[in-house]
């Protein structure tokens, strides 16, 4: 079952539930206050009664006057007055023990037979007693009531189908969004992983959810662009060092005569199977990054710390550096320091961005500065180096593209591209700013834990 018949039909239940209660006490007070306004007229007219036909006073025969010409009649209405001790017999109707076990413990008793109504009092007179009986009958408030069940039965159906209906457009409208976020998911497919659902502002649960089918949107993408990346980029990039590798084992073959010939191409053929090797790691790498990152534990990390670890880790691929970190802008409080990441992932994304910095400089100050918020904490990397040409920066992290003032360096293009891609997982964000012979400033953008 859809969820909107669940929610109509579930709507419509709980609105019969409260409705029929509402028409139960309805009902019961409506009942309740006629049967009460009828028995005390009844009773009114059992001390008129008892006044008129058990007291001698003289002014009896205006209390007749007054009943006859004040009180209407009520429908079928008798009057009855056994002697207390005496069977009953002159009233109409047998009527049950506990009515006059009522009336001798001195208190007016009431007694009804449908719309046919009873009420009696016991009345001393010098020493006899007497029980005075009044009945008659309420056709009018009777049929009122009847009146008020058919219309209250009635308005219980009417008010289920209303509910019904509303219900029904109500989980319409609140499941609009859900239904927008379904068609708009249909329409993602392999070759537009870059579209994105519309976030609308606020913190409800289909918000949440757009956001959520965005992160993970964001992650498919990375892994899609790195599988695509490692399939395109792995026949380009290893057909080379294994095309050198071939010819130079030809040579070798054909010049087994020569010794120096030999040295020459049995060193080229290492040092391609070298590049070969790192070129394989670095694919594999990339590959990995593209997934989530479960095969190694997330945890709090204090990323000031983790700044020193990278420092000394750079410093072993690059003795000549000089890395400088600036802890001049970190916030007061320490806990906004601490990020939920993976440790081993997150510093080799910065270690590289880092050892770029320290290779591309020529030795020159690498800066490194850390700040945060309770929203971001960003990490700059800012070098004196070579910089890049502006046209080469939309390009530089793209897998294996090398930018056009680097050829007397040595390198593969993974670093960044790596980088990126790890930051993607942790659902941060890469800003670079450089300037062709003046320097390249990188800045890694973190969200907050939470």
């Amino acid at each position: 079952m859809e969820i909107a018949k669940k929610i109509t039909l579930l709507f419509a239940i709980l609105s019969a539930i409260i409705i029929s209660l509402l028409s139960g006490f309805v009902w019961y007070f409506s009942n309740d206050f006629a049967f009460e306004d009828f028995y005390k007229r009844l009773e009114a007219r059992v001390n008129i009664a008892a006044q008129i036909k058990l007291y001698e006073d003289g002014n009896n025969k205006v209390y007749a006057k007054m009943r006859n010409q004040y009180l209407e009649r009520l429908p079928s209405e008798k009057e009855f007055i056994v002697e207390a001790g005496k069977a009953p017999e002159k009233v109409d109707r047998e009527l049950p023990a506990s009515f006059y076990n009522r009336i001798k413990a001195g208190y007016m008793a009431r007694y009804r037979v449908e719309n046919h109504f009873y009420a009696g009092k016991y009345f001393r007179n010098h020493n006899s007693g007497y029980i005075v009986i009044v009945s008659a009958n309420d056709p009018f408030g009777f049929r009122e009531l009847k009146d008020l069940q058919r219309i209250l039965i009635i308005g219980f159906f009417l008010s289920v189908i209303l509910s019904f209906v509303v219900g029904w457009k109500f989980s319409n409208y609140m499941l609009m969004p859900l239904r927008n976020i379904i068609k708009s998911v249909k329409k993602i497919k392999a070759e537009n992983l870059h579209l994105r659902l519309d976030v609308k502002n606020g913190n409800d649960e289909m918000s949440q959810l757009a956001q959520t089918f965005n992160n993970m949107l964001n992650r498919l993408e990375t892994a899609f662009e790195t599988q695509n990346n490692f399939i395109s980029n792995a026949s380009h990039e290893l057909r080379t060092p294994l095309t050198i590798i071939s010819g130079e084992v030809e040579l070798a073959l054909k010049t087994i005569d020569d010794t120096t010939k030999q040295e020459k191409a049995l060193s080229k053929i290492k040092d391609e199977a070298e590049r070969l090797e790192h070129i394989l790691t670095s694919l594999l790498g990339l590959a990995q990054s593209g997934f989530n990152g479960k095969n190694q534990p997330w945890e709090e990390v204090r990323m000031d710390e983790l700044l020193w670890e990278i420092k000394e880790s750079v410093n072993q691929v690059h003795p000549n550096s000089k890395i400088e970190i600036d802890f001049s802008k970190l916030p007061d409080d320490d806990e906004l320091l601490s990020l939920k990441v993976n440790k081993n992932l997150i510093k080799l994304a910065i270690s590289n961005i880092v050892s770029n910095a320290c290779k591309y400089s020529n030795e020159n100050l690498v800066s490194i500065s850390i700040e945060g918020n309770a929203n971001m904490l960003s990490i700059a990397v800012t070098d004196r180096g070579i910089g890049i040409p502006q046209t080469d920066i939309q390009h530089i992290f793209e897998p294996f593209y090398r930018a056009s003032n680097t050829n007397d360096f040595k390198g593969y293009g993974v670093g960044l591209p790596l980088s990126l891609n790890i930051i993607r997982l942790h659902r941060g964000s890469i800003a670079i700013k450089s300037q062709e012979g003046i320097g390249t400033e990188i800045k890694v953008l973190l969200p907050a834990k939470g």
